[in-house]
């Protein structure tokens, strides 16, 4: 181990921080959507509940907070803002009362064409070629589930 890889493990230095690095990328990105999603009429979190239906249809609240890695309690608001704008239903599972399925109206699968552009329009604003972000998503996505696992070991 050489004194860098030491003093970053162990530094309380703002910068230094893999943490901040993350939350810092995370809010910039977001700020970089909020234009094009405003055009949508588009929260960023909404957007990704829209994602998620636009690639597997009618799902249920929990299938849908699975996909997000959110818990009921935040999916729940989400999901009502849509349905009051018109863009998805809730209604019971016939199958099992328990399950409320989600699905898009005529007007949330429209949105789907219009927000089209938006994931391209963010990787030519942000200069990375295919290649890289395809690595970084996959590097990112290692990184969650190392910590989802560190946080399930600590609890």
């Amino acid at each position: 181990m050489t004194n860098e890889d030491h003093r970053s493990e162990g530094s309380l230095l703002l910068d230094e921080q893999l943490c901040f690095a993350l939350y810092a990328a995370q809010r910039a990105v977001t700020a970089a959507y909020r234009p094009l999603l405003d055009e949508l009429g588009l929260t960023y979190p909404q957007y990704l509940v829209l994602l998620v239906l636009w690639e597997r249809g009618q799902t249920t609240i929990k299938e849908l907070a699975g996909a997000l890695r959110l818990d009921y309690g935040t999916v729940s608001p989400l999901l009502k803002r849509l349905q009051a704008a018109g863009l998805v239903r809730r209604e019971r599972s016939a199958c099992d009362e328990r399950s409320v399925l989600v699905a898009l109206t005529g007007r949330g699968e429209e949105l789907k064409e219009r927000a089209e552009p938006v994931p391209g329009a963010l990787q030519t604003a942000s200069g990375l070629g295919d290649r890289d972000v395809v690595r970084l998503r996959e590097e990112l996505w290692r990184l969650a589930e190392r910590a989802e696992n560190a946080a399930g070991r600590t609890r």
